[in-house]
């Protein structure tokens, strides 16, 4: 079956970076387009970014554009958010997720158990 597992969160001061890792397993990673969520404190969950199958494209939330990239490597079965300038309001759970769906009753599609963002000074 599908696991996402997500690692890389931690505590960082403000402006600081952090390397987010999600490893893939259960289908084939090569084929789909793997997207991040977050969910911030008392906040339903958020889009943040989207990569193409072959990496070659993404998109991104206003909220992150210009600070943070996504890839993957396929190799691997593995994809990455590199979080650079990071604010406070970017405190968070974030999740990689397969065949996401925003619906009228909420995400849909399989993601993982998070990793959780912290940033504080």
């Amino acid at each position: 079956q599908v696991q996402l597992v997500e690692s890389g969160g931690g505590l960082v001061q403000p402006g600081g970076s952090l390397r987010l890792s999600c490893a893939a397993s259960g289908f084939t990673f090569s084929i789909y387009t793997m997207s991040w969520l977050r969910q911030a404190p008392g906040k339903g969950l958020e889009w943040i970014s989207d990569i193409s199958a072959a990496g070659g494209s993404t998109n991104y939330a206003d909220s992150v554009k210009g600070r943070f990239t996504a890839s993957r490597d396929n190799a691997k079965n593995t994809m990455y958010l590199q979080m650079n300038s990071l604010k406070p309001e970017d405190t968070g759970v974030y999740y990689c997720g397969k065949d996401l769906a925003l619906t009228s009753t909420g995400w849909e599609g399989s993601w993982g158990q998070g990793t959780q963002v912290t940033v504080s000074s």
